[in-house]
């Protein structure tokens, strides 16, 4: 571990600059490193969505699973993944079985915890820089709401747990349900698209908020790593951003004042940095008034309502129908990096796609990227997921070029976010040197490319994309609906 004692104050999530507890590079890191790993024996996770469909152990998804025999609740890809998954779910297994049923996921991360306490302690344990006790919970700063579902989720607890395990007092259980709302990681599936899991990793619970931060976590292969996203000087404090950049600044603000309780005072939201660039409208002959931008943007967000339910019904030839009413109505009016005209390309491209309609669902995907690079931080993961995507759907398209150029493109971001062992960036590796061969035959004899292009896809059904998710993309930190 590179890192520096931590300066004494609170645990938890905290903005950067408000002299919050932080930790800080004890070496020069740059891209591709990371700072610290944090493995299943630092932390405490467990499964939250899709348990059938995805191993509890190394959270990847598989076509068949191995049910667990006692409480026919964990699923497992093989003996090896059952095996390394019993210490934590030795007591559970039993408490589940007795119950009757499995609890929510916070209770049963809760209850993780509690067992690991009960076996080891609260202290220190090897290779942790701050135990669980010193984390922030933020009980005292609950709303009326909260603090009911957090009375619920008391009693919830105290129904599973076991009367033969150690006993905690309210209180202290109170201050590990306010750990999970305000400290937990959300753990995505190998796409990185979608939310399957939530723990609690003390060491990278110390990492400050920043909405232009130079690390980022990401889960990998039973591991969660802090990895640097450039240039890292000795003593600069290492950050990481709890909420998505593609929000002007007052929005991230209010999002991260309503979920982790504090208020953000970092440079891009002391000064607005890109507020213009994510609101913009049309420049030059014909600009539009404020007011038709106020409308087309109103217009945006009750079309985007009505995405999310056809959505939800899958009705996505409705979606697509709604995307391009939508944006005849942006077009003329809103810049091409306005977040709203971006939010309607990602999910018209994205929908496209799965109808394999792909030569329009390239052509919002290039112009969605193409606002994206002028926003995001050069090496944001969610950038290159996105880049990833629209480098898929063009070379779906045949547009071989552009496909492999975007791939190429993606590669370099995800072997700085996700590393280079990451399955994802293992994918990406495959695609990019088959499109590199592809590009080649293009270039030697376009005619022949095409030809044997068509007769590859006669023989070979076209894979098809995966069916849009309803969810954004996952954000860093777990957050209780």
């Amino acid at each position: 571990m590179f890192l520096c004692p931590p300066k004494k104050s609170q645990g938890g999530p905290s903005s950067a600059g408000v002299g919050a507890q932080g930790r800080k590079a004890g070496r020069t890191l740059a891209g591709w490193s990371w700072p610290f790993t944090e493995v299943q024996a630092n932390g405490s996770f467990c499964p939250s969505s899709l348990t059938h469909v995805v191993c509890h152990t190394c959270f990847k998804r598989q076509e068949r699973l191995h049910r667990c025999g006692q409480c026919k609740f964990a699923y497992y890809c093989d003996r090896t993944c059952q095996r390394a998954a019993w210490l934590n779910h030795k007591n559970e297994c039993s408490a589940i079985k007795k119950h009757g049923k499995a609890p929510t996921e916070n209770i049963r991360l809760a209850a993780r915890i509690m067992w690991k306490i009960e076996r080891e302690g609260s202290g220190l344990a090897e290779g942790c820089l701050v135990s669980i006790d010193d984390l922030q919970n933020h009980v005292d700063s609950f709303g009326e709401e909260e603090k009911k579902e957090l009375r619920a989720d008391v009693e919830s607890f105290l129904e599973f747990w076991p009367p033969q395990s150690q006993q905690f007092g309210m209180q202290y259980i109170s201050h590990i349900f306010g750990v999970i709302n305000c400290n937990g990681f959300t753990l995505s599936d190998q796409r990185g698209l979608q939310a399957v899991g939530v723990g609690v990793f003390p060491n990278l619970c110390q990492a400050n908020h920043d909405c232009w931060p130079n690390c980022t976590v990401i889960f990998n292969n039973g591991k969660i790593e802090l990895r640097a996203l450039s240039k890292i000087s000795p003593g600069d404090e290492l950050t990481v951003s709890y909420v998505d950049f593609l929000n002007v600044s007052e929005e991230r603000r209010k999002q991260l004042k309503k979920q982790y309780y504090f208020d953000c005072t970092c440079e891009h939201c002391k000064k607005q940095i890109k507020d213009n660039l994510m609101l913009a409208a049309k420049e030059g002959e014909g600009k539009p008034s404020a007011e038709t931008v106020k409308e087309v943007i109103q217009f945006s967000k009750d079309t985007l309502e009505k995405i999310n339910k056809a959505r939800m019904e899958g009705l996505y030839h409705e979606v697509v129908k709604l995307c391009r009413e939508c944006l005849k109505k942006q077009e003329p009016v809103l810049g091409d990096t306005n977040i709203y005209l971006l939010r309607i390309l990602s999910i018209a491209s994205e929908v496209l796609s799965y109808l394999q309609m792909f030569e329009e669902a390239a052509d919002y995907a290039k112009r969605m990227v193409d606002g994206y690079l002028k926003i995001y931080h050069p090496n944001n993961a969610q950038l290159g997921m996105a880049v990833m995507r629209a480098g898929v759907t063009h070379w779906h398209a045949g547009l071989i070029e552009a496909g492999h150029g975007l791939i190429c493109k993606a590669y370099a971001i995800l072997l700085v976010t996700h590393g280079p062992s990451h399955p994802i960036t293992k994918d990406l590796e495959v695609m990019r040197v088959q499109t590199e061969m592809e590009l080649r035959m293009f270039q030697q004899n376009e005619f022949m490319y095409y030809k044997m292009r068509e007769a590859a896809l006669k023989n070979q059904k076209i894979q098809v994309m995966p069916e849009p998710s309803n969810e954004t993309p996952p954000s860093l930190f777990h957050k209780k609906e």
